[in-house]
C-alpha cells in the first residue's frame, strides 16, 4: 500500500562494484537511524558502518538521506551504496525486512509512487518503460523525449487550448437568454480548426510499434531462390538452414538485429509456388503463412522471377556471382549472399529506407493508448465543425479535454495501471 515503507536493490544483479539499495516511503529515515545509528545531512552522501538489529556488521556503506518531497517518488528516500557482493546485498535487505513498517517493493512500485504523488504524470512513465526496454538508439532517443515530457508539455499546451475554447463557449451560455446574448467570435472556428490539424500531425508520425518490433523486412521468393541464404548474412548469423534442395524453408523464421542504430525484423519465409507438393500439408501451411507475412512487411525483399512479386517490393538479383543465371534489369538489386557482393549496398539502402520511415531521431513516437486518446481528442473537434449549438459545443470541447486528461494520466483505471507499471523490474 502507499503508505508502506518499500526498499529493492535498484542497480543491477550482484556481483558488481557497488550495489545501490533504495529505501521509499515514511520509514525511511528510521530505516536509516536503525541502520547505522542516525540521520546524515540530508543530500550528502557519508560513510556509515551498517548494523543489524542484533549488532552484527553489515557492511561499510555510503548512505544518502534524501528527505520528500522532491525526490524521485515525492516520498521520504534513503539510499545505501553497498559493495556489490549477493551475501552483503542479501544481509542488508533481511535486516531491512526485518524493520517494522517495511517491507520489499513490487516490480515498478518506485515508479508507480511517483506518479501516484505528481512526480511523472503517465506518458513520461510510459516512457520510463521504453527507456528502460530500449535496445537500439532510435528507440533510446524516442524513450527519452517522452520520459522528459515533450508529450506531456504538448498534451497540456492542447488542453489549455480547449480550456480557453470551452471558457468562450460557457461564456456565450450564461448570456444566451439576455437580448444581447454574445456570440463567438469568428475566430472561434479557426483556432479549433487549427487545432485538430495540429492533432492529426501528430497521428501522421510512425509508430512507436515500428520502433519496438522494428522496420519489418520480409525475403520471398520460390523455392531454391537463396532466401535463406542471403537472411543468415544480414543477421551474419547462420539461423535459417541452407540446402541446395528446394523447399528447405518449410515455416516463417524471425530474427530481429540493429543496423546503424535502427532495429530491424527480419524474416524468412517458405518458397511460394502457385501449388505445393501434393498431398504435403506442411509445404501448404508454409505458404499461407509466407502470403500472410506480404501482408504484413515494410518492406519485400523479392528473389523471384522479377515483376512476378507484390507491388512495391524491391527486385533482387540474388545470385550475381553465378554466370548462369537469368540477370534481373538494371533497377534490380544484385548480389551474392555467400560472397558478399552487393551486400554493403543493399545494407545501405536498407538503412536509408527504414530511417525515412522511421520516427525522427529524438522525436517521440506514439504508442496505441497515446494514439488512440489523440484521435479521440481530434474527433470531438471535427464534430464542432459547422455546429452553432452552444451545449453541443462545449460536450465537444469537454470530450477533448477528457481524452487528454487521460493521456496524462490525471483519470485512469487501476487495471492500466497494474498493466502499465508491471512492465517495470523490481527496484524502479
Amino acid at each position: 500500500m502507499a503508505h508502506d515503507t518499500i526498499f529493492a536493490l535498484s542497480s543491477g544483479a550482484p556481483p558488481a562494484g557497488i550495489a545501490v539499495v533504495r529505501v521509499s516511503g515514511p520509514a525511511a529515515g528510521d530505516a536509516l537511524c536503525a541502520l547505522a545509528g542516525g540521520l546524515p545531512e540530508s543530500r550528502r552522501a557519508v560513510a556509515r558502518t551498517l548494523r543489524d538489529e542484533s549488532g552484527e556488521e553489515l557492511d561499510r556503506a555510503l548512505m544518502l538521506w534524501l528527505p520528500g518531497p522532491g525526490t524521485a517518488t515525492g516520498e521520504d528516500i534513503a539510499e545505501l551504496h553497498l559493495h556489490g557482493g549477493r551475501a552483503v546485498v542479501a544481509s542488508v535487505e533481511r535486516a531491512l525486512d526485518a524493520l517494522p513498517g517495511l517491507r520489499a517493493a513490487a516490480p515498478g512500485e518506485f515508479t508507480r509512487r511517483a506518479f501516484a504523488n505528481g512526480r511523472i504524470d503517465l506518458a513520461e512513465a510510459e516512457g520510463l518503460a521504453e527507456l528502460l526496454e530500449a535496445e537500439t538508439e532510435f528507440q533510446r532517443r524516442s524513450a527519452l523525449a517522452l520520459a522528459g515530457g515533450a508529450l506531456s508539455k504538448q498534451a497540456a499546451a492542447w488542453r489549455d487550448a480547449v480550456l480557453g475554447l470551452s471558457a468562450e463557449v460557457e461564456a456565450m451560455l450564461d448570456f444566451s437568454d439576455e437580448e444581447d446574448a454574445a456570440e463567438l467570435p469568428s475566430a472561434f472556428s479557426v483556432r479549433v480548426a487549427t487545432l485538430a490539424d495540429d492533432l492529426r500531425a501528430w497521428l501522421d508520425r510512425p509508430r512507436a510499434m515500428m520502433l519496438r518490433e522494428g522496420y519489418r523486412i520480409v525475403l520471398a521468393g520460390p523455392p531454391n531462390a537463396g532466401k535463406s541464404t542471403l537472411f543468415n548474412a544480414l543477421l551474419e548469423s547462420e539461423a535459417a538452414i541452407t540446402s541446395p534442395i528446394a523447399g528447405t524453408t518449410r515455416d516463417v523464421l524471425e530474427r530481429s538485429v540493429a543496423m546503424a542504430g535502427i532495429p530491424f525484423t527480419f524474416v524468412d519465409t517458405a518458397g511460394l509456388r502457385d501449388s505445393a507438393i501434393e498431398d504435403d500439408a506442411i509445404e501448404a501451411i508454409g505458404i499461407a503463412r509466407a502470403r500472410e507475412q506480404l501482408d504484413r512487411a515494410d518492406c519485400v525483399l523479392w528473389l523471384g522471377e522479377e515483376g512476378q512479386g507484390p507491388a512495391g517490393a524491391w527486385e533482387i538479383d540474388a545470385k550475381a556471382d553465378d554466370a548462369a543465371r537469368q540477370a534481373k534489369g538494371k533497377d534490380a538489386i544484385r548480389l551474392s549472399a555467400r560472397t558478399g557482393l552487393g551486400m554493403d549496398v543493399l545494407r545501405a539502402r536498407l538503412v536509408s529506407h527504414a530511417r525515412d520511415a522511421m520516427p525522427a531521431p529524438g522525436e517521440v513516437a506514439l504508442n496505441d493508448r497515446q494514439s488512440s486518446l489523440l484521435a479521440e481528442a481530434a474527433t470531438a473537434l471535427a464534430g464542432t465543425s459547422g455546429e452553432s449549438d452552444p451545449l453541443i459545443l462545449a460536450e465537444r470541447l469537454r470530450l477533448a479535454r477528457s481524452a487528454f486528461d487521460r493521456l496524462l494520466g490525471r483519470a485512469s483505471t487501476e487495471d492500466m495501471l497494474d498493466a502499465l507499471f508491471g512492465r517495470f523490474c523490481i527496484g524502479k
